[in-house]
């Protein structure tokens, strides 16, 4: 161990991590963390980093506990937020087969064995991986870190946990209300075709789950996506409109830029997220190479794991290549199943495995520079299957009735493997930092992996069968966006149809392109502010009402930063306060992400049980949208103010 990095807790401490009530906890928060993720990435295209809430949702249990210790804390936040990367590998890729008339429910074995293999793939590339990019270059990954802090502040005593359980009662309130009772419109939105030629549209998600979203990811970020909205909605759809003379229908002006969103627009996003996928790779290719020879050389030197400290064990690199043989079996067959020849199919299960672990190392590597919330899962996985489409198309020809349904399979794995990857890596460094055993948090991420791979398959039918996925429409109004497996479907029936609106991809592309220049060249001039080019491609390709709202919660994190800034000169340790005021909003923000998703999926479960959608309506009003703007104005006051508060609060909790 050198002296440059000494743990919480030393190697030679030996504090009991792995027990059983962490064993079970973990896994049960798991299975809690996915479900919500996974309403919330069909509902908004995105998901946030669990492994934080998950951290105070364990402090919070334990303590009823005589016995319990923060690596006991670390280890339960390993296997729990490992269910919220499950979900994403899972719901940005599975419901394409759904969309694509492939599958008409989600088969539970299929989608149990395909989450849990591509999930363990991605813990065990990131074995090599820990040792390069955390121990090695020493690389920022911040809410690892932050996952550290909050765990050494929940040692210490705090009731910190409060403000995530108020989020939690609001945002699960709300939804009961607005989707469940349906008292109010979720959506405020307006348009108009002004002269015949010029289309205007303005819209806003009246969602506190959207609000909490762009709270975390900050306004850069939130900016960013919406930038790429305006993009959309008010240049490409205005610009085609007036092109091609189009008129409003029956259904409205609102309906005619929806119309051409799907058909048209929301492919420039598609481009943008395959130059932005394909950079990402580019662009890391020395860290790439770098993890790569670590693996080899961890490989070939035979190492006495009884001489090496606890804090720096990692799980033998021989048990790594038979986990990595083992998980090949379900794929394999699974690969068959659609694709029926042996030599294709053992083709691209190696082919799965190489672009597996390059989309994991980039994945981890991102996780390290900007946070697994900002990654790039989806334009890794947009690229896979771009690929995998393309040279299936070689291979099978152009009438591979099953050829789009092989590739979306290949892309769910890469998914997987990528966005476990991204996260296990926070969590390992959280583990770093504190004195962590690495090989036993390996091993509860798998048991996190396992838990919510277990409970996904019913989540998703659930949803589909009282929600359903795809663009709103007049029959399903409570449909679930699915952006992300929207696009994965498109592409690939796209490529084997050969009917991909190239020219929208083509313009996608050139905008990406030109992203990324603008980023390097700011990069150039020393400003530190980075400009990722998925960002924008995802703000291209959501429903502009998505990106507003995101936005109104960007623009409350840099309020209360500006807050800060402004009375950082009234406390005494203003590091502290900072640090207080971030958690404060950070867990606001987070239970009102998991509160209105865990209750989506209540709602769910009652409209499935009766097969009566409108069972919680026990009043008809037509409040049309304004209760919920004054929600969604109530939730922003309190985010500021408890986040404020907590700033100015010096008294200890």
């Amino acid at each position: 161990m050198s002296d440059e990095h000494k743990p919480y807790i030393g190697p030679e401490t030996k504090l009991p991590e792995t027990t059983i009530k962490a064993f079970f906890l973990g896994a049960i928060l798991s299975m809690v963390l996915a479900a919500a993720n996974a309403y919330l990435g069909l509902f908004a295209g995105m998901t946030v980093s669990a492994s934080i809430p998950a951290a105070v949702m364990s402090m919070a249990i334990l303590r009823l506990f005589k016995k319990h210790n923060i690596l006991e804390n670390n280890i339960v936040q390993t296997a729990a937020s490992a269910g919220e990367s499950v979900a994403a590998g899972v719901i940005f890729t599975f419901p394409a087969l759904i969309l694509m008339g492939t599958w008409t429910e989600f088969k539970f074995w299929d989608t149990f064995l395909i989450a849990v293999s591509g999930g363990i793939l991605g813990v065990l590339f990131t074995v090599p991986l820990r040792s390069a990019l955390i121990v090695k270059q020493k690389l920022l990954f911040p809410e690892g870190v932050a996952t550290a802090e909050v765990l050494k502040t929940g040692e210490k005593g705090g009731k910190a946990v409060r403000f995530l359980i108020i989020g939690a009662a609001l945002g699960a309130i709300v939804k009961l209300f607005a989707s469940g009772m349906k008292l109010w419109h979720e959506v405020a939105d307006g348009a108009a075709l002004i002269g015949g030629k010029a289309y205007a549209y303005f819209g806003i998600n009246l969602s506190p789950a959207l609000i909490g979203v762009g709270y975390i990811v900050g306004l850069r970020i939130s900016f960013l996506i919406f930038a790429g909205g305006m993009i959309s909605w008010f240049i490409a759809i205005p610009y085609h409109i007036w092109a091609n003379e189009l008129t409003v229908g029956p259904d409205g002006a609102v309906a005619l830029g929806f119309e051409v969103w799907s058909t048209k627009a929301r492919y420039i996003g598609v481009g943008a997220m395959i130059i932005g996928g394909l950079w990402a790779l580019v662009s890391l290719s020395g860290s790439i190479g770098y993890a790569l020879r670590s693996g080899v050389e961890a490989f070939k030197n035979k190492v006495d794991m009884s001489k090496v400290l606890r804090t720096e064990k990692d799980t033998p690199m021989n048990w790594v290549l038979i986990g990595v043989v083992v998980m090949l079996v379900p794929i394999f067959l699974i690969y068959l199943r659609e694709i029926h020849d042996v030599a294709i199919t053992g083709l691209m299960a190696v082919f799965m495995v190489i672009v597996g672990f390059l989309f994991s190392a980039v994945a981890g590597y991102m996780a390290g520079l900007v946070g697994s919330s900002n990654n790039p899962i989806s334009g890794v996985t947009i690229a896979t299957v771009l690929t995998a489409s393309l040279i299936l198309l070689i291979i099978l020809g152009d009438n591979a009735e099953r050829g789009p349904a092989a590739a979306i399979l290949i892309g769910a794995v890469v998914c997987c493997a990528a966005a476990i990857a991204g996260d296990n890596m926070q969590d390992l460094k959280a583990g770093y930092i504190l004195g962590a055993t690495p090989q036993k948090q390996q091993i509860m991420q798998i048991v996190g992996v396992v838990s919510a791979a277990l409970v996904l398959p019913f989540v998703l039918q659930l949803l589909l069968e009282t929600n359903g996925f795809g663009p709103k429409t007049a029959a399903n109004p409570d449909s679930l966006n699915a952006p992300q497996a929207s696009l994965m479907a498109s592409v690939a029936e796209g490529v084997f149809n050969r009917n991909l609106p190239w020219p929208m991809i083509y313009i996608g592309m050139a905008i990406g392109a030109a992203v990324i220049a603008l980023d390097k060249f700011i990069e150039s001039k020393g400003i530190d502010y980075k400009i990722p080019v998925l960002a924008v491609a995802v703000g291209i390709y959501l429903p502009f009402e998505l990106d507003s709202a995101i936005m109104l919660g960007g623009l409350l994190a840099w309020a209360i930063g500006a807050y800060q800034k402004r009375n950082r000169g009234g406390v005494g340790d203003f590091e502290k306060q900072e640090s207080k005021s971030e958690a404060a909003g950070l867990l606001f923000a987070s239970g009102l992400i998991t509160g209105e998703a865990l209750m989506g999926i209540g709602v769910a479960l009652i409209v499935a049980i009766t097969a009566n959608p409108g069972v919680l309506q026990f009043v008809k009003l037509e409040l049309g949208s304004i209760p919920g703007i004054i929600i969604v104005g109530i939730v922003c006051w309190l985010l500021y103010n408890y986040a404020t508060k907590a700033f100015s609060d010096e008294s200890d909790e």
